[in-house]
């Protein structure tokens, strides 16, 4: 029987590393190339950025690296195995996911089946609707927190929550989004004071569960916590970046993972059924635990505002559904080092036999990027150098900071960097909503790199300050003419090959 529960654990793990290399997300994310260029600068400088580099809009602009652990680890795995090294950092990021959600399910509820159930359910609502990025370190770390306040709550023994000021440390110099944690803690510490209090004045509702847990003690804790958030190269301005993401609204508006769910995919009603089933089992219970609906709701209101955020919800439902072990003779004993062992062999070789069979090479990766890329257009400006400044689309400016490196860009992924003021010049130019001419962006610009199906292409084609000099596929090149009579004439197509 353990033998198959095993080989049950290896094989949904070995379905998500099958899965990772299939649609070999890493290479492309639209953001990851902007995080690995960072990386670079930061390992080359052996400093951190306190400014808009690679950009020419937004260079004297303030913008902390926020995510340099992430983008330090991403360097190193690219300069070890060139693409290889980026594809595998993505699948083992996934993989490590999916077992965290695993792993808090199966501490949580002790009981193997009913955790990869769990698991199963949570990580297929979000963990592929999103490409590898710093943002799997959230979920990672929050997988963990929740699985430790929940079974100090239960069991009273608050000595597990001195782990929290740890893995602060970490998560706030890998991901932005450790807010997101260190808010369920300060929750944990409001509700366990209230209880306190409640208790101290006599007011007590019978149908709520006491804490078991010290509220001096918690409200230390989350004290720790924030501090353990400043301790990085950027400190406590961390939290005027956090202040910045709150208050942007265009964003919203450009990015489609930034939207609220429209219930088009069955990922959306998971998340839903999930939601309703954490919400059914803190209900049942005879008291119902005050920190779980508060958790819930909190969690709801984030993940269903954004499709982006859908992790946050599934995994806080995961952890409510688990934390009901089983009597003490159906509990079951974790997993040992030497068995989970054999599970990381076992993934070791699946994923080498799937990566034979995905076209998980150079080769595969290359014809990947260049099929949302614009790789060809870039190599025909290498070959064709012009004047000028970049204008470039958006969702292409995290990877033309990479692969087209001697022109700063126009805007890229960096939300916190442009801010709505320019976010929102970009969006209207790029969508015909205003005219070129309006934007003075590109009217200072000499190259254009735009998706050839952008409506801000077709208006440039009939605007005669503007030559079309290449078009492929995926991608249109526009030089400001400016009385120059030395214009390419429109090339044969380019090799897309990645050097």
């Amino acid at each position: 029987m353990r033998i198959i529960k095993l080989a049950s654990l290896a094989g949904l793990l070995a379905f998500v590393v099958w899965r990772s290399l299939d649609l070999k997300f890493f290479v492309r994310d639209l953001d990851i190339w902007w995080h690995l260029k960072v990386g670079d600068w930061i390992s080359e400088h052996h400093a951190f950025p306190h400014n808009g580099i690679f950009s020419r809009t937004a260079a004297d602009r303030p913008w902390a690296a926020y995510s340099w652990g992430f983008e330090l680890m991403l360097s190193r795995a690219y300069h070890w195995l060139d693409l290889i090294g980026m594809g595998i950092f993505g699948t083992l990021l996934t993989v490590a996911v999916a077992f965290a959600v695993y792993w808090m399910a199966r501490r949580l509820s002790q009981r193997f089946w009913f955790a990869c159930a769990v698991a199963t359910a949570a990580c297929s609502a979000f963990l592929f609707n999103l490409m590898p990025r710093p943002v799997f370190f959230s979920m990672i770390f929050f997988a963990v927190l929740l699985a430790l306040i929940l079974e100090a709550q239960r069991s009273g023994r608050v000595e597990l929550l001195y782990w929290l000021p740890l893995i602060f440390v970490l998560w706030a110099n890998i991901h932005i989004q450790f807010i997101y944690g260190l808010a369920i803690v300060g929750l944990l510490a409001a509700v366990t004071v209230l209880q306190d209090a409640s208790r101290r004045l006599g007011i007590h509702a019978q149908y709520f569960e006491s804490s078991q847990l010290s509220a001096a003690r918690v409200s230390v804790i989350f004290g720790a916590c924030v501090v353990a958030t400043c301790i990085g190269p950027y400190s406590y301005h961390l939290y005027a970046v956090v202040y910045q993401y709150g208050m942007a609204k265009v964003p919203y508006k450009m990015i489609r993972e930034l939207q609220p769910l429209n219930f088009r995919a069955y990922s959306h009603y998971v998340q839903l059924l999930l939601t309703g089933a954490a919400f059914f089992a803190v209900g049942r219970q005879k008291k119902i635990n005050l920190f779980k609906v508060a958790l819930l709701v909190a969690t709801s209101v984030l993940a269903y505002r954004t499709m982006r955020d859908a992790w946050f919800i599934c995994i806080a439902a995961a952890a409510c559904i688990s934390d009901f072990p089983a009597e003490e003779a159906a509990r079951e004993r974790p997993e040992s080092f030497y068995e989970m062992a054999t599970v990381c062999g076992f993934l070791v070789l699946a994923g080498f036999l799937f990566a034979r069979s995905n076209d998980f090479n150079r080769e595969g990766l290359d014809a990947a990027i260049s099929h949302d890329f614009p790789v060809k257009a870039v190599n025909f400006l290498r070959q064709n150098p012009q004047p000028g400044a970049l204008y470039n689309s958006h969702d292409w400016g995290g990877f033309l900071i990479w692969y087209m490196p001697d022109h700063p860009v126009a805007i890229d992924g960096r939300g916190d960097l442009y801010g709505d003021d320019i976010d929102g010049q970009f969006f209207n130019t790029a969508n015909g909503d205003q005219s070129p001419e309006a934007d003075p962006y590109l009217k200072q610009s000499g190259i254009v790199l735009f998706q050839k199906e952008a409506p801000l292409s077709a208006l440039l084609s009939m605007d005669p300050q503007f030559q079309k000099i290449y078009e492929d596929r995926i991608a249109v090149v526009y030089v400001r003419k400016e009385g120059r009579t030395d214009l390419p004439a429109l090339p044969s197509p380019v090799s897309a090959q990645i050097p």
